[in-house]
């Protein structure tokens, strides 16, 4: 493998074709430099200049050495200044997971703050069952995770980032469509469409509890994973649900959604691994 330096100054001698200016340019005497580009010569085993006492001509070969060695020292130049970037966090790669209802409240505008901030680094957003997220954070699967603060994971850190409340979903059938907002007592009796325990268990909690505050028990009446699939199913009539209210932005034709009265909160948190060395992720917790 060619040294590096003697291909800068064979560069800077096919630039100024003349030894004393190369040299200068260069801060060397003429001596040590016209030994670096013989030494050249000789590991190349061709001749890539003509000398003569007032100037400096390249050979055919020496046009095309002149020629691939920028492209060299230009793909060097680059290579430094792009591990640098990744060393800082400025180029890269960041993985992010998320839940259903973080993609309708704060990963959007994240994403494009995030973009803005760092173009050279390549995020990926990851739509993820919510009880999968603490352990692919764990297991190095992702960067960090957007979700409900119940799935916790022995090491992780975490950082509350939405806190909104519950609001009603109902098709636009629903005899209480009209309703400006709704009292958590007037659903008893109302079929519930829940996420299951295993999928989202702080909210269903949080859901389940309002129920009994309200004096029933909830009808669940079907369990599924994805917020998306709870409301197609209110969408569909069968029955009703307490979502989160940024997902009113998921706007189903079918299907209307009313404030809540007294509504609980439902928090959705940042979790990630100290231990994750990766420089892009510390600029997403300074952005978040």
């Amino acid at each position: 493998m060619l040294d590096i330096k003697p291909l800068r100054y064979f560069v800077t001698l096919a630039e100024t074709r003349h030894f004393g200016r190369a040299a200068a340019r260069l801060n060397l005497t003429q001596p040590p430099l016209s030994r670096q580009l013989a030494a050249l010569e000789a590991a190349l085993g061709v001749t890539l200049i003509e000398r003569s006492p007032r100037s400096v001509t390249l050979t055919v070969a020496g046009e095309q050495f002149y020629n691939d060695a920028r492209a060299i020292l230009a793909a060097l130049e680059q290579s430094t200044r792009n591990v640098r970037a990744a060393a800082r966090g400025d180029a890269g790669q960041l993985s992010i997971g998320f839940t259903m209802c973080a993609a309708y409240s704060v990963v959007p505008g994240y994403a494009k703050r995030f973009g803005a901030a760092y173009p050279a680094v390549a995020l990926h957003l990851r739509e993820v069952v919510s009880n999968d997220l603490a352990a692919q954070v764990a297991a190095g699967q992702i960067d960090a995770a957007i979700m409900f603060p119940g799935a916790q994971k022995k090491g992780l850190a975490m950082r509350e980032i939405v806190s909104e409340p519950l609001c009603v979903a109902l098709s636009r059938n629903h005899p209480r469509a009209r309703a400006r907002q709704l009292r958590i007592s007037q659903l008893a009796g109302e079929p519930f469409v829940l996420a299951t325990e295993q999928v989202a268990p702080t909210l269903r909690a949080a859901i389940v509890e309002h129920c009994r505050q309200g004096g029933f028990e909830p009808d669940i009446r079907f369990e599924v994973q994805l917020q998306q699939t709870v409301l197609s199913l209110v969408d569909e009539g069968v029955g009703i649900a307490l979502v989160p209210a940024s997902m009113r932005r998921a706007q189903l034709a079918g299907v209307v959604f009313r404030p809540l009265l007294d509504a609980p909160q439902i928090e959705q948190v940042l979790a990630w691994s100290p231990l994750n060395r990766n420089p892009c992720l510390a600029h997403f917790l300074a952005l978040v």
